[in-house]
């Protein structure tokens, strides 16, 4: 049986950040959730602006109280702005994308970093309690039994690499965020943290929020004709999609500073 992991996630409310901390509870983990949403928020959570740095710190000290130990085994970086275009159909001539500009470079690029950056200290902590288990044990069963270690999942998106129009801020700042994990891949590995990024595709994830509870909505109810021809693999995305991809990287000890896209082939296909 794997041991119980103490893992936040951002972005926790809704969408793929809900799917996500639901499944990794059912899993007998333990999790804290940060997101701006507070009436969506349920177990230990902090409402925190992921626009704000001293509220992120602040956020990350309130997990580490919740745990209780002082070490943190996952992050995932989920939390962002999820419209990939300018509001109100605006182009990028329009002046006015400047403001939303730099809030998607705040809280899709900005506040993964702050986030990573203030969880360190303690996935440091968690990194010398599997090493020092590790050295526990007898030399030749070392390999075998030491564990996958601390990690950090950035969640990205496919547009990082394919864009449609008026999308410049949303694809520059998931093209951004797959350099800062290619870097703090290599970064951190003198710690023992692993880094990782999953890009999903088009994931139909309306449904996962309290309004979609009380509506009785599921997976099922977005799904379009088209979805099948969009993606080679014939259906769209769901958010376990994406659970899965997580769970994957979790666990794989020998898996660092890699892109992990979940688009159903949609990258592959020609328009």
């Amino acid at each position: 049986m794997k041991q119980s992991r103490h893992i936040i996630v951002s972005g926790a409310a809704q969408g793929i950040g809900r799917s996500l901390s639901r499944n990794l509870l059912e899993k007998g983990n333990r999790v804290f959730l940060l997101d701006i949403q507070e009436d969506e928020l349920k177990v230990g959570y902090a409402v925190c602006d992921l626009r704000d740095p001293e509220a992120i710190r602040r956020s990350i000290e309130k997990a580490a109280e919740f745990f209780g130990d002082g070490r943190i085994d996952v992050l995932i970086n989920n939390g962002g702005i999820a419209s990939p275009r300018w509001r109100d159909d605006k182009t990028m001539e329009d002046p006015d994308t400047l403001a939303e500009w730099q809030a998607y470079v705040e809280t899709n690029l900005t506040a993964p970093f702050v986030v990573s950056q203030a969880c360190l200290p303690y996935m440091k902590r968690a990194a010398s309690i599997d090493s020092a288990s590790t050295k526990a044990t007898d030399a030749v069963a070392a390999d075998v039994k030491s564990d996958a270690g601390p990690c950090i999942v950035h969640i990205g998106s496919f547009r990082a690499h394919q864009s449609d129009p008026n999308q410049e801020g949303y694809a520059a700042t998931k093209a951004g965020l797959l350099g800062l994990m290619h870097s703090m891949a290599i970064s951190l590995a003198r710690w023992g943290v692993r880094v990782n990024l999953v890009a999903p595709g088009r994931i139909k994830a309306g449904h996962e929020c309290r309004a979609g509870d009380e509506a009785g909505r599921e997976w099922e109810h977005q799904v379009e004709g088209k979805d099948v021809a969009d993606h080679p693999a014939n259906r769209a995305g769901r958010p376990r999609d994406i659970v899965q991809a997580v769970e994957y990287l979790m666990d794989a000890g020998f898996v660092t500073g890699e892109e992990l896209t979940v688009d159903g082939g949609a990258l592959k296909k020609k328009n």
